[in-house]
């Protein structure tokens, strides 16, 4: 298999929305970007990321394939930390793409892949830093128009204030921060 094959390929839950309670919890740590640039590259308009973000006075600027803006090829001019839910297929290469830039990021993704040693590879040389949930997340696949949810951290770098952080979602689905 090629890379090209394998940075193309597509799993059945690659379109998986996050929800608003999922996004909500980053506002804390994204005190210090709050006049930088925030690239959201798996995200349209209408992505919870784009929408909180830009609710809280950050700008943001949003990349999708469906635009042609496939990550492992394209780059916003500017931009500063990456904050995002990639597709969880070819996680090894969205991962190492995001280490290439050496800035900032916040990166969705299911905890199982600890269980994985390819966390431990590609971060091999770099600080990973976790922020963890105490329940599952509820993510929306509106091409098979199902709901998932499995347990879900962000793997960051050079994004928390300490290596492994766990919070709770407070008043899920309703939470509203007053940080503006």
């Amino acid at each position: 298999m090629t890379n090209e094959f394998l940075r193309t390929s597509k799993g059945k839950n690659d379109e998986c929305y996050t929800p608003r309670y999922g996004v909500e919890p980053l506002l804390e740590f994204l005190e210090p970007y709050k006049e930088k640039i925030i690239w959201c590259p798996f995200d349209t308009e209408e992505s919870e990321f784009v929408k909180v973000f830009k609710e809280y006075g950050y700008k943001v600027v949003y990349s999708h394939i469906k635009y042609g803006q496939d990550f492992y090829r394209y780059e916003p001019e500017e931009w500063d930390i990456i904050v995002s839910n990639p597709p969880f297929t070819n996680k090894a290469e969205i991962f190492k793409r995001a280490l290439s830039f050496d800035k900032p990021f916040a990166l969705l993704m299911t905890i199982t892949w600890l269980n994985d040693a390819t966390p431990a590879n590609v971060f091999r040389d770099r600080e990973l830093q976790i922020l963890s949930f105490n329940e599952r997340m509820e993510f929306k696949n509106r091409e098979q128009n199902k709901k998932i949810n499995f347990l879900s951290a962000y793997f960051c770098y050079k994004f928390l204030p300490k290596n492994f952080i766990f919070r709770s979602f407070r008043n899920r689905g309703q939470m509203r921060l007053n940080l503006q």
